[in-house]
């Protein structure tokens, strides 16, 4: 998959028999949750096309995920509807936040990214927050039973007053964990509130059904269980600020290549480009016409002198300038000698001027 600088992916779906060009736009792309990798096999949902410059058929990918991920989600929606009958989700088991929150245990991973970011989040918003970790894997096999037993290390505590179950964001396999029957049972079991911060917003698991509040983020987490000073509230109001002017310049910048793309087919649908192909149709058939007209009027003077220096040929004054002449008597051409009588006037025709003469008796 290769995303260009404009936001929009380019890639071909490929099988052992055929392929098929696709392109995802960047609105679509900013929704995926994994990026997949050449080689990657996926399941594509959106729409075929004909790419017209091309003549070729593309699909427009509006969304793509993992081949073989639809048995995790099956299994999935297995356990919530078993879990949901037997009253684990319910609202009202759902437990209100402490208003005084002085103790906070929290079950992650000691190396994960999402403890430091809560420990900010605690130390910015509340730095006299105690904070007691119970550490355990959040990914894999042997991630299940040791979120439980973290989560039960902390149930014997007897000064806490909420714990955070939190872990970064990851695929549908990497959250896995937190949609484990053991690891449900052992939050919707707290004698405590539970607030979980698993994944990003669009990431949702069982555990967070099971928890008494559940938080987008593990750093949204954080924040629900520390006061809200009015420090807070301007750096809420500043990041707010920062996002709807990075969000707007986003759906600006989306805007414009709306319009270019809408102004790019608008062109190739332009009566303009028709006018102009037809002109220039136009002017190489008047080309090839005016071609043709000359060779046709060069054909026709060829014949003409042909029959110019037939007529010529046959002219009689053609004749008469070889020194021949034209005789008449009485008007009529004397074509034999017995045709003038002796004392007949002549009238010869040369090829410059003419002659009269008499013609006299043939001599003994």
């Amino acid at each position: 998959m290769r995303v260009y600088d404009s936001g929009h992916a380019y890639f071909t779906l490929k099988d052992a028999d055929s392929q098929l060009k696709s392109i995802m736009w960047a609105s679509d792309v900013l929704n995926l949750t994994t990026r997949p990798r050449d080689g990657d096999r996926v399941i594509a949902a959106g729409r075929l096309s004909v790419y017209e410059t091309r003549g070729e058929y593309q699909l427009y990918a509006r969304a793509l995920r993992p081949a073989g991920i639809g048995d995790l989600y099956a299994r999935f929606e297995f356990l919530k509807a078993k879990l949901d009958a037997e009253g684990l989700f319910a609202a009202e088991r759902k437990r209100p936040l402490p208003e005084r929150i002085q103790t906070i245990g929290i079950v992650t991973s000691l190396g994960a990214a999402a403890l430091q970011d809560v420990r900010n989040v605690l130390t910015r918003r509340n730095p006299l927050t105690q904070v007691i970790v119970s550490p355990t894997l959040v990914q894999g096999a042997d991630a299940p039973p040791q979120i439980v037993a973290a989560l039960k290390a902390l149930y014997t505590l007897d000064n806490l007053d909420v714990i955070l179950v939190v872990r970064g964001g990851g695929s549908l396999e990497d959250l896995w964990p937190f949609n484990d029957e053991r690891v449900v049972r052992a939050i919707a079991a707290s004698p405590i509130p539970v607030v979980s911060g698993v994944g990003h917003e669009v990431d949702f698991t069982l555990a967070d059904f099971a928890a008494d509040l559940r938080a987008p983020t593990p750093s949204a987490a954080a924040e629900l269980v520390t006061p809200i000073t009015l420090e807070d509230r301007r750096e809420m109001l500043a990041r707010a600020a920062r996002d709807l002017a990075i969000a707007f310049e986003a759906s600006l910048d989306a805007r414009r290549r709306a319009v270019v793309r809408l102004s790019t087919s608008l062109r190739l649908l332009s009566p303009q480009s028709k006018l102009d192909s037809a002109r220039q149709r136009i002017d190489s058939l008047l080309e090839r016409a005016a071609r043709a007209a000359r060779g046709d009027l060069a054909l026709r003077r060829e014949k003409l002198a042909g029959k110019l220096a037939s007529l010529q040929a046959m002219n009689p004054s053609a004749t008469l300038s070889r020194g021949y002449a034209i005789v008449q008597t009485g008007g009529k051409v004397v074509r034999r000698a017995a045709e003038a009588a002796p004392g007949s006037s002549l009238d010869i025709r040369l090829h410059e001027g003419s002659l009269r003469a008499t013609v006299e008796p043939d001599r003994p």
